[in-house]
């Protein structure tokens, strides 16, 4: 879906206009929307609405959803929500075969008979995301109702089920392995910088977010910034699935003299957060986009 008044901008193409808007306002978290998550807003109506045969999937709650998109034209609709609630927002709908919760072979995708490894990359929260090619291949065989050994037997495979069966109240997907690992790395920093003189003066940080609401206020974040780098507009990476480190999220302070507090907090993959170290922000966003001008042109 898009603003009303921001849809005219993507009717004409206009993907900078469109940005310029999206800048002005706030995400439905109350975030202001960086200049990647506004791009990949513009990006997501044209994906929904140009999708043609293929597999959508879904989960909802205990049960995993799929789908084919068709080839026929999306259709618009404004929906105009209660005052208070939402803004005006016009909604694509993009025709699909009849979704169903079970196989070709007609047996039920329950949620809790997959894999754990399987449940990590299939779960996604408020996202569109396409999956890795390994791990799109699993779901088709999935869907197919094929033999599936091929990706059960391995052993990274293997030793997640064997952890799930060690302790199998605990389950945590990457994202929420991120997310808590984020938390305490901020409340590590905070611990020893209290000013005090060693090699070097540490600089005093304090944590501004209550006990038990950061956790939940990085997963907003999170949401808010699409599961994009907050300064390069890359796809960060979690604990456990990634296929370069350098791509993990990681917590930045915008104003690196500032504290851990709401808006002065951003994510950013791990190479930016070491690069950018205390640099301004603004100027090592400036920087960022020299260099990618740079790549552009060459």
């Amino acid at each position: 879906m898009n603003p009303v008044n921001a849809q005219p901008f993507w009717e004409a193409n206009d993907r900078e206009g469109y940005i310029q808007h999206r800048l002005k306002g706030k995400t439905a978290w109350g975030f202001t929307p960086t200049r990647p998550v506004a791009s990949r807003w513009f990006n997501l109506m044209s994906i929904v609405s140009e999708t043609d045969g293929d597999v959508w999937i879904h989960r909802e709650k205990d049960q995993l959803w799929w789908t084919t998109s068709q080839a026929t034209a999306p259709t618009f609709e404004r929906l105009i929500e209660p005052i208070g609630e939402r803004r005006d927002v016009v909604i694509c709908h993009k025709p699909c075969e009849r979704w169903s919760n079970k196989n070709r072979k007609g047996n039920r995708l329950e949620w809790n008979a997959l894999h754990s490894r399987a449940q990590e990359f299939l779960f996604t929260e408020s996202t569109l995301q396409q999956l890795k090619p390994d791990n799109a291949d699993y779901a088709l065989a999935l869907i197919d109702g094929g033999d599936l050994s091929a990706w059960h037997t391995r052993q990274d495979w293997r030793a997640k089920a064997d952890i799930r069966k060690k302790n199998p109240a605990v389950i945590f997907n990457p994202r929420q392995k991120s997310i808590a690992y984020m938390a305490m790395m901020a409340k590590g920093t905070v611990e020893v910088s209290n000013g005090q003189q060693v090699l070097r003066t540490v600089k005093s940080k304090e944590l501004r977010i209550p006990e038990g609401e950061l956790e939940p206020f990085l997963n907003a974040l999170l949401d808010a910034q699409e599961g994009l780098c907050a300064i390069t507009g890359l796809q960060v990476q979690y604990l456990g699935e990634e296929d370069d480190k350098e791509l993990l999220c990681s917590l930045d302070r915008i104003d690196s003299d500032g504290h851990y507090e709401i808006g002065n907090l951003q994510i950013v993959c791990r190479f930016v957060n070491r690069w950018k170290n205390a640099s301004n922000d603004q100027e090592f966003r400036r920087l960022i986009g020299v260099v990618r001008d740079q790549k552009d042109t060459a």
